[in-house]
């Protein structure tokens, strides 16, 4: 497994073990939105600002293909749903292993919605990738949320814990789900789970102490690190965001410490090495 091995060391970093991914595959569900219409500057600011890695679709893998700057690791997503359709929570696979590993993959990611009408067709999806991502040596990363009609509440600990679990179950190497509010209960959630743990970023947050002390307070309940996207992608300064970013998930930086820097003059710069 020597290939998976060093793939994962594209996408998680080799001395802290940690990982800053930056989603950026939204264009299919929501289309051209603010942040991710050019796609080439977009990868370059959050690849400036020290990102371990991006996830994206299979057809903007050329466009957003910089020949220049930073490297970072690539993650192509293997599943889509649009938010127009009657059914969005039902993702259904848009491309495969084999072609993610054509165009340069470093890792794979499929997305689960459980509790969801067709959580069996997304189940039957996940598994049958994870076969095929151990075949070639592929990390796998299983983004899954509590999302469907059982759903009350898709941020309850319990339901968070079970969606860990289940991509760890199935055959993921990294798992990425919902922050559950407090270290205290997201501790219930990494602990629950034998593969790394990352945090999805959510809607837009208000503000960036918002942002930092939800990743400081998962980093705490000992999470793998972070993937965030619109309050990446969308903030003022990408690259300076993602660096503040690197600094409390790499550095174990205080909230106090990363605003600062937010908030001074300085450039976004690389917090990591690899």
């Amino acid at each position: 497994m020597i290939g998976k091995e060093i793939r994962l060391e594209r996408i998680i970093d080799r001395n802290t073990g940690k990982t800053v991914i930056v989603p950026m595959d939204h264009g299919v569900s929501t289309g051209p939105i603010l942040g991710i219409t050019n796609m080439k500057d977009a990868m370059s600011q959050v690849a400036d600002g020290g990102a371990n890695a991006v996830v994206v679709h299979k057809g903007v893998v050329a466009r957003g293909h910089r020949k220049s700057g930073p490297d970072m690791g690539l993650i192509v997503h293997l599943s889509g749903s649009t938010s127009l359709s009657p059914e969005p929570n039902a993702k259904t696979l848009v491309c495969t292993v084999e072609e993610a590993i054509k165009i340069g993959a470093d890792g794979v990611s499929v997305h689960v919605n459980i509790g969801d009408g067709h959580e069996k067709e997304m189940l039957t999806d996940l598994g049958n990738v994870a076969h095929t991502a151990s075949d070639w040596g592929m990390p796998l990363l299983a983004m899954v949320y509590p999302r469907g009609e059982k759903i009350k509440d898709e941020y309850d600990v319990g339901a968070v814990k079970h969606a860990a679990r289940l991509g760890a179950e199935l055959g993921a190497d990294v798992v990425k789900v919902s922050y559950t509010g407090s270290p205290e209960s997201f501790r219930e959630v990494v602990e629950g789970s034998h593969i790394p743990v990352v945090i999805a970023g959510g809607p837009k947050m208000g503000s960036d102490r918002a942002i930092l002390e939800m990743v400081k307070g998962a980093m705490e309940a000992g999470a793998a690190g972070v993937s965030i996207g619109r309050n990446v992608f969308q903030h003022p300064n990408p690259t300076k965001i993602v660096t503040a970013l690197c600094m409390v998930v790499h550095k174990n930086a205080t909230v106090e410490r990363a605003l600062n820097f937010l908030n001074s003059n300085e450039g976004g710069a690389r917090e990591t090495s690899r």
